[in-house]
């Protein structure tokens, strides 16, 4: 049955991550520092502990992550890798791009890419140039990849289990000033598929779970 969970908005990341791992054997977890770290902003923090080997650390090199992401993923894996800046998904744009959005088509539909990429953006304090762009609009010009950009507690926690049961490539685009933000009552468990060849319709379907976040003045 769904209960519900008084969560932060990183908190609700990392709760669905552990869903994931949980629930879908062959989801494996990687990136820089997400392992024995437990992430730059602590949004990973003990799934390395509870996961073992399927949660691991990687070199720095974005190409290499995403990279390995697309072979893994090809091959029956269902890889959630971590870009710890959004900027430096410049650094892997060609797996991104010419690689992991374009495998169904290559394929004729024969083969599926289920990556789920996270990341985070915006503007805070002290963040340099390279660390501080907003670039979504540039990714969801690119077809065959999906792209959501969770506002609250309850969306990460939604739209990160929905991108990982997506077999396309997602692009998950947290926002790091949010991480720490006020706590929220976040609804979660449930039944979840096994089989994600048959999956649920995503949250942002379903007409109970619509919201409208701030009304506006349009007709």
């Amino acid at each position: 049955m769904p209960e519900t969970a008084n969560l932060r908005f990183g908190e609700a990341v990392n709760v669905a991550l552990r869903r994931a791992l949980e629930s879908w054997p062959e989801t494996l977890l990687y990136g820089e520092d997400v392992a024995r770290p437990g992430g730059v902003f602590g949004v990973t923090r003990r799934l390395h502990r509870d996961f073992g080997d399927r949660v691991f650390d990687t070199p720095i090199s974005e190409s290499a992550i995403i990279g390995s992401a697309v072979g893994a993923a090809m091959m029956g894996r269902r890889p959630i890798v971590e870009i710890m800046w959004i900027d430096f998904t410049l650094v892997g744009i060609d797996q991104v791009i010419n690689q992991a959005a374009n495998v169904r088509y290559v394929s004729r539909g024969a083969v599926r890419a289920p990556i789920t990429i996270r990341t985070q953006q915006g503007s805070t304090p002290g963040s340099c140039a390279q660390h501080s762009q907003s670039l979504e609009a540039l990714f969801a010009h690119v077809p065959g990849l999906r792209v959501c950009l969770p506002s609250t507690a309850q969306d990460a926690y939604d739209l990160l289990l929905s991108a990982i049961a997506c077999d396309d490539p997602t692009l998950v685009i947290e926002s790091r000033a949010l991480y720490n933000g006020e706590h929220e009552q976040v609804v979660i468990g449930g039944e979840i598929a096994a089989d994600r060849r048959q999956p649920a319709p995503p949250p942002w379907l379903r007409p109970d779970r619509r919201h409208v976040g701030r009304a506006g003045q349009d007709g």
